[in-house]
């Protein structure tokens, strides 16, 4: 009689900390014998990892979910929509079990109650890296869970908790582990990247034989050692950062920052509970801009938030001219259950979000477009993402993957993805370049 292997179908909804829990959760299902099936037809049952952060992001888990059921039966759900009361319960009282985010044990138990494991050594062999649900180039670092800010219009920390910073050594081994692996791109992400190690008091852990403190700055400089690219994510604009830019000026860690500014009006961001000033922003752009002049600042913005005026929104545009960020998202403020914000002030009707969007976004394409026409005839290292009949798409040091623009470079050679190469722009629109393999 042929051996059958269980088999747990995947869907992973929502952002990179979430991509991290899932990809926890495969780790630990590969290690104990299930496979992890691409199709509906061909698993046991299925996990879904929600998001439950704005009412969009309900909405496709809800609907992930509700396919998922048609097409299987079966179905887990964890994610941050499963820390959403019983919205999940009241849509679908048929799913086998519902959890919250980073509830790895939890979930683990609900596959072993519905779906036993058949531990079988030649397939519960893991790498140590553990499974990835990123190309092979590039992985996810969390270093931590949970937030200790109290934002208006976020729900993450009843989702997710408080802050709880992973030990140093353990985040250096899964960074190291990974690198041996092929990665050549570690994003470090969490809710507050640079709040790493406050909750732990920045305690001294060990790593390969020596004392290394649970600190963004110490992270920074360990991780800087490694042979790979090293992007910062999710950094508040706390003093401390400035600590870090030098890191960038002299190569350690790529010269790219990713802060969520969210918003410019002092009025706007007191009622935001968001930390420092605009004034104070502007200053530490300039002084890191003075250490490190080719550091890249990436920033999310909402428009739209309750109360906000003209005149806040016009103070906004003035900070975005004066910043002159390289990368901006902007989002319209969406109502989530639970918000304080959602009864701070009166709603701003949904025409004037969408003509302020507009608005918002015609003047950061302005500024994204003039400063990519400055880097035509330069030479950049960029990392090859995919190669196509069209040629390669790749990434500057100033891009992210899938949220920041890509390098189209026009060639008939062949690299594989995650190959360094030295290429000159030779175009560039509002958010992409063009360019050539240097030769020589």
């Amino acid at each position: 009689m042929a051996h059958h292997i269980p088999k747990v179908g995947f869907i992973s909804l929502g952002c990179p900390k979430a991509l991290v829990d899932s990809e926890q959760i495969i780790t630990r299902l590969r290690a104990e014998g299930y496979d992890i099936s691409p199709t509906y037809n061909d698993a046991d049952l299925v996990v879904v990892n929600t998001c439950g952060f704005i009412d969009d992001a309900v909405e496709e888990s809800l609907e992930a979910i509700g396919e998922a059921l048609n097409e299987n039966g079966k179905v887990i759900v964890t994610g941050c929509l499963g820390a959403k009361g019983d919205i999940v319960a009241r849509n679908y009282p048929q799913v086998l079990a519902i959890t919250g985010p980073h509830a790895a044990q939890e979930v683990m138990e609900a596959v072993h109650a519905h779906l036993p494991p058949e531990h079988d050594p030649l397939t519960s062999l893991i790498p140590p890296q553990g499974i990835k649900l990123t190309p092979r180039h590039f992985a996810y670092l969390k270093i931590s869970e949970g937030c200790n800010h109290r934002c208006t219009f976020c729900i993450i920390p009843s989702l997710r908790g408080d802050l709880v910073s992973r030990p140093v050594g353990e985040v250096l081994t899964e960074a190291e582990n990974l690198i041996n692996a092929g990665v050549r791109e570690l994003l470090v992400i969490s809710q507050d990247t640079s709040a790493y190690g406050v909750d732990a008091k920045y305690q001294t852990d060990f790593w390969n034989g020596k004392p290394v403190k649970t600190k963004f700055e110490t992270l920074a400089q360990e991780l800087g050692d490694m042979n790979a690219w090293i992007r910062m994510h999710y950094v508040y604009p706390y003093p401390h950062v400035d600590n870090v830019i030098p890191l960038m000026a002299e190569g350690k860690i790529l010269p790219y920052l990713d802060i969520p500014f969210q918003h410019a009006s002092q009025k706007v961001l007191k009622a935001m509970k968001r930390p420092a000033s605009s004034e104070n922003n502007l200053q530490r752009i300039k002084a890191w801009r003075n250490i490190c002049p080719d550091i890249t600042l990436r920033s999310t913005f909402i428009v739209g938030f309750p109360g906000e005026t003209e005149d806040d929104f016009s103070e906004l545009l003035d900070f975005i001219n004066e910043a002159e960020l390289d990368r901006v998202g902007c989002f319209t403020y969406s109502p989530v259950e639970g918000a304080v914000a959602n009864d701070i002030a009166k709603q701003v009707p949904e025409d004037i979000k969408q003509e302020r969007l507009r608005r918002f976004m015609t003047l950061q394409e302005e500024i994204s477009a003039g400063k990519l026409s400055k880097k035509v005839g330069q030479t950049l290292q960029v990392i090859v993402d995919e190669v196509d009949e069209e040629g390669i798409i790749a990434r500057s040091m100033a891009d992210a993957p899938e949220i920041d623009g890509i390098v189209f470079v026009d060639t008939d050679e062949i690299h594989q993805p995650g190959t360094f190469l030295t290429v000159k722009i030779t175009d560039s629109n509002e958010h992409d370049l063009f360019a050539t393999v240097e030769s020589g």
